[in-house]
């Protein structure tokens, strides 16, 4: 985290994002239970959790694809509830995002979806467009496929081309929705890298949704891991490699034994089924 001074000469951190008590309702299942949270300027910070505990719910109030069903989403103080369409575009030009699958236009060419946020937000000349596709793709270490489709790349190489385009309006925040699922040991590294890359290079902010503990290991500067509706952890990331709570434990671990939610759900599948409940002792 890159910390602020104040004119006493003292440091603090300044939140560029703050979510008070959120609560989403989504099908009937309480999937956020009173949020509360300031991403900093500046820092990394991964959030982890179980499937289906609302890390991609959690992200998308951030941008505000979603609207609190209570509370507030402050973005650079503005409540997103409160601005109309003109307000939330000018504050997403701010922002930057790859998606989980990288979300290509398969039926457009690597410069075409990379230059779209440029197009339909700016009035820059071709040749200046051209020019920042270049520099971007060059800066995530694909240089001179402009002219390739996304059906002609690796996975790795089409999340780069989706990190290509979220700089390239250059956000001051960048959130990543789990950047490294499906890529092999080697390129989530090299995309771990790129992440540690880009926040040291253009000084941005970073939001990072990952299942992947190295990545964990590697990219954060602070660590959250929702549970059950709320904030179960919130602290560094040696501190989530050292905690001895077993829910905790059983995530980083990837551990099943003894993992209560499990067992739940088990019981609750055996008795729709009508069956006995194998996780029980006979």
């Amino acid at each position: 985290m890159r910390p602020s001074q104040s004119e006493d000469g003292r440091f603090y951190f300044m939140p560029i994002i703050r979510i008070t008590n959120i609560k989403k309702n989504l099908g009937g299942k309480q999937v956020l239970k009173g949020i509360s949270l300031d991403v900093h300027k500046g820092e990394k910070l991964v959030v982890i959790g179980r499937s289906g505990c609302g890390k991609s719910v959690l992200l998308k109030h951030m941008v505000g694809l979603m609207q609190p069903d209570s509370g507030t989403v402050e973005v650079y103080k503005q409540d997103l509830s409160g601005l109309g369409e003109t307000g939330l575009a000018a504050i997403r030009l701010k922002i930057g995002f790859l998606f989980q699958g990288a979300a290509l236009f398969d039926s457009m060419t690597v410069g075409e979806n990379v230059s779209l946020p440029l197009i339909e937000n700016f009035s820059f000349t071709q040749r200046e467009i051209a020019r920042k596709v270049e520099e971007k793709l060059e800066l995530v270490g694909l240089p001179g496929i402009q002219r390739l489709k996304p059906s002609e790349l690796s996975g790795g190489m089409r999340k780069r081309v989706g990190l290509a385009r979220a700089i390239i309006t250059e956000p001051e925040v960048i959130f990543y929705d789990e950047p490294t699922t499906g890529l092999d040991p080697i390129m989530s590294d090299a995309i771990d890298n790129l992440v540690n890359s880009l926040a040291e290079r253009l000084q941005v902010t970073s939001v990072v949704v990952t299942h992947d503990m190295d990545s964990v290991k590697k990219v954060a500067d602070r660590v959250i891991m929702l549970h059950e509706g709320h904030i179960f952890f919130d602290d560094a990331p040696d501190r989530l490699f050292q905690s001895d709570n077993h829910v905790v434990r059983n995530f980083v671990n990837r551990s099943s034994v003894d993992d209560d939610e499990i067992v739940h759900e088990m019981e609750d599948l055996a008795v729709k089924a009508g069956q006995p409940d194998s996780t029980k002792p006979r």
